[in-house]
């Protein structure tokens, strides 16, 4: 009886903080500007026009308080019936220390029940995670500065570097399907069409690729997939070129190496690090079982969508 009453506590429609009452509505229902003004609550980037491209793309919640302010929110993507990311889930300084994040996961986890879970918790957040039995995976490095001129790097042997083409889409979705471990096609074509992208191929066959768009206070270079870093490398480096004196950022899980050395050449420092954590199952590939060379992903998406 105390779990069931636990249970309902967390997925209630409406919860007393800090003496005042709050109600969920999804996130669909409220203007893009109470979005943006909540995350910029906690310091977060998101422009109002990031928040759509996430909101055509997932669910959530919003916590409202009673003259109508957003205090709370929490999204998911799912990505198929076994698979989804959880992301944007801020509470207002305010609520940090009132069970109000406790609250949002519980509506959730009601939503995605069934399937296994993947995110990228802040520091603040990873006590939290850790109390609804999230399990640590990988370190994720949030690079980013103002660009400069990228070094001189020797080509890839056999390469062909150019610039995506709309008919890439297919190629360009059964390699991330590889590395991320699940069709996010969707998403790809969504993002193609909102970036600049580069392709590598070899004998005509895409082996890497990166997509770079507008983002927060600049330009978010993301997803990039490659088998090694020096791939990985090729199809940055016009980006890094492009967008030189002004801010990019990459968030990845390499740390140290060729790449990374590569990314602070380019005026890309670790401004911040988060921590990749799953439920339900592992959601990154054991490096010891996958095959040689085998892309993997080397930039995110966002650390909201992976």
């Amino acid at each position: 009886m105390r779990q069931e009453g636990r249970v309902s506590e967390l997925t209630s429609e409406s919860r007393i903080v800090d003496s005042f009452e709050m109600r969920l509505a999804g996130i669909d229902s409220v203007d893009l500007d109470k979005l943006h003004a909540l995350s910029m609550t906690v310091a977060w980037p998101h422009r109002a026009e990031d928040w759509q491209f996430m909101r055509e793309f997932g669910e959530g919640v919003v916590a409202i308080d009673e003259i109508g302010r957003i205090l709370g929110s929490a999204m998911w993507f799912p990505y198929d019936a076994q698979f989804a990311t959880v992301g944007m889930v801020i509470t207002s300084p305010r609520l940090q220390t009132n069970g109000a994040g406790q609250w949002l996961m519980g509506h959730v986890l009601d939503q995605v029940a069934g399937r296994h879970l993947g995110l990228n918790a802040t520091r603040a957040a990873r006590r939290l995670y850790r109390s609804l039995n999230f399990i640590r995976e990988a370190s994720v490095f949030q690079c980013q500065g103002e660009a400069i001129s990228p070094p001189d790097v020797e080509p890839p042997p056999g390469a062909v570097i150019r610039a995506v083409e709309a008919g890439d889409l297919d190629a360009i979705a059964q390699l991330d399907c590889v590395a991320f471990g699940t069709e996010r096609k969707l998403l790809l074509a969504r993002l193609m069409a909102n970036s600049k992208g580069i392709v590598l191929s070899r004998a005509g066959r895409i082996e890497a690729f990166s997509l770079c768009r507008r983002f927060g206070r600049g330009h978010v270079i993301g997803p990039v997939v490659a088998g090694n870093d020096a791939d990985a490398i090729a199809v940055i480096r016009p980006h890094a070129g492009e967008h030189r004196g002004t801010f990019l950022r990459l968030d990845t899980r390499e740390k140290g190496g060729t790449f990374s050395d590569f990314l602070s050449r380019c005026g890309l420092s670790v401004y911040d690090i988060v921590t990749t954590m799953s439920f339900g199952g592992p959601w990154l590939p054991h490096p010891e079982r996958q095959a040689a060379h085998a892309p993997k992903t080397y930039a995110l998406v966002s650390q909201a969508l992976g």
